[in-house]
């Protein structure tokens, strides 16, 4: 019998989790067909894009369940024309421990189970995350600050009351979980033998992972995947710096200082903004303060309030002011009212963000075709822009334009926007200046060149 191949299939809540790796595909679609394409990728991983952090529980849990089954099928597949691929799962995730966790684990662990162990490893070391002693920082203006101390931990729909992630993931599972009953591997212990802890998971045990620099990560995966070698299964709830180590890639073919190359015949760019978390407005007005010089950006408001009543006329606004800046040669920022308005109950608050998205959506699908770049900022904007916005079934990342921050690349067959590079922004990643420093290295002459 033929030795089985190891993918990691990472199952992403949003599109952003390809921010530390390059060279694989992200999926839209997870139908049979598209699923074998990701299996059948040269690179040794590939992204689902599920979208799910967008949704209610009930939702994300069938959508997950869904791409599990499909997955399960193509598998099969591949199994009977005697390609048998050993998959490594991942459930990737926020950084600031926002998303539907257990829901998207016990899902995965019902469908592609059973597992010995789930990781949880919220280290994000590209945008000042790290965890120490099991409990998980943020490095805010250079001092590291336990998460629940941040904005994040007070989401309407995800929040959260304690970094340490014990209590963590007893509070998320309602005491189904204990704390006490959590696995926790420190420093120590992954930078010393863990084959007899590792093999002593069973039952689909909690563990979770201490990782202050890539290094950690480094030696905790060549570990697990020894173990996974062994006949062990193990499914990870993770942020991005655990797939960097699990991938092991070496460098992204083309720099970031060199993503301009990639902008389409030195054409202005367009930026849009969904993302409404406090670094995400700072960055907006750096970016608007940076495009007073050259070349210049120009920041139109999408007013949400009218959505819901004045939805046709705004967009044929927007529309038209596009249109009028692109055609002097400056860029456009289209950024959604600031703030994070208050709703009655969780489900009013994802139906409004929901008609956002979708309004959103028609923006980019009016876009002007012969514009640059477009830089996409928030997670669900991003992934609503990628399957709905562009209509992609599949898209290849060529890398980080800065840390934590992937572009991918329209197909050159792309009916409207045929080469467009596209960059996915997460909103809680990069200082200040970072979305402006994205927006000049796509747009500087001397990095443009014709497609």
């Amino acid at each position: 019998m033929t030795s089985a191949v190891t993918k990691i299939i990472v199952i992403d809540d949003d599109p952003t989790g390809s921010q530390t790796v390059h060279s694989c595909l992200l999926l839209t679609r997870w139908d049979v067909e598209t699923l074998l394409t990701g299996l059948r990728d040269a690179a040794p991983l590939f992204f689902i894009l599920s979208n799910t952090r967008g949704m209610g529980a009930e939702q994300a849990a069938a959508v997950t369940r869904e791409i599990c089954r499909q997955l399960r099928t193509a598998l099969e597949q591949l199994a009977a024309q005697g390609l048998r691929i050993q998959p490594l799962v991942v459930s990737r995730s926020d950084s600031t421990l926002r998303g539907h966790y257990p829901v998207e684990t016990d899902v995965i662990a019902e469908e592609l189970g059973p597992f010995d162990a789930h990781f949880l490893v919220p280290a994000f070391f590209e945008g000042g995350r790290i965890t120490r002693d099991g409990i998980h920082y943020l490095r805010v203006d250079g001092q590291l600050v336990p998460v629940h101390e941040t904005e994040f931990a007070r989401d309407s729909v995800f929040g959260f009351s304690t970094a340490y992630l014990p209590d963590y993931v007893a509070e998320k599972t309602q005491g189904r979980i204990p704390a006490g009953q959590v696995v926790q591997l420190g420093l120590a212990a992954i930078q010393g033998d863990l084959s007899a802890q590792l093999r002593a998971l069973h039952g689909n045990q909690c563990v979770v992972v201490d990782a202050e620099q890539p290094s950690d990560l480094d030696r905790f995966c060549t570990q697990v995947l020894a173990a996974t070698a062994a006949g062990q299964r193990f499914l990870f709830r993770s942020a991005a710096s655990l797939l960097t180590a699990l991938a092991k890639l070496p460098p992204q073919p083309v720099a970031a200082a060199d993503m301009g190359q990639f902008a389409r015949n030195g054409q202005p760019g367009v930026v849009l903004m969904g993302s409404h978390v406090e670094k995400s407005s700072r960055q907006l007005e750096r970016l608007i303060a940076a495009g007073r010089a050259e070349p210049g950006v120009l920041p139109l408001e999408i007013a949400i309030d009218r959505i819901d009543t004045e939805g046709e006329a705004l967009l044929e606004q927007l529309q038209q002011q596009v249109r009028a800046v692109i055609r002097t040669g400056q860029g456009v920022v289209l950024y959604t009212s600031r703030g994070e308005r208050q709703f009655p109950t969780r489900e009013a608050r994802l139906a409004f963000g929901e008609r956002v998205a979708a309004f959103l959506v028609r923006i980019v699908q009016t876009l002007p075709e012969d514009i640059g770049f477009l830089i996409s900022k928030g997670g669900i904007t991003s992934n609503d822009t990628l399957s709905q916005g562009l209509a992609l079934r599949t898209a290849r990342v060529l890398g980080q334009i800065l840390p934590g921050c992937s572009v991918v690349r329209c197909p050159a067959e792309h009916p409207r926007f045929p080469g467009l590079p596209v960059v996915i922004f997460p909103g809680n990643v990069g200082d200040d200046d970072a979305l402006a420093l994205a927006y000049h290295r796509l747009s500087s002459p001397a990095h443009a060149q014709n497609s």
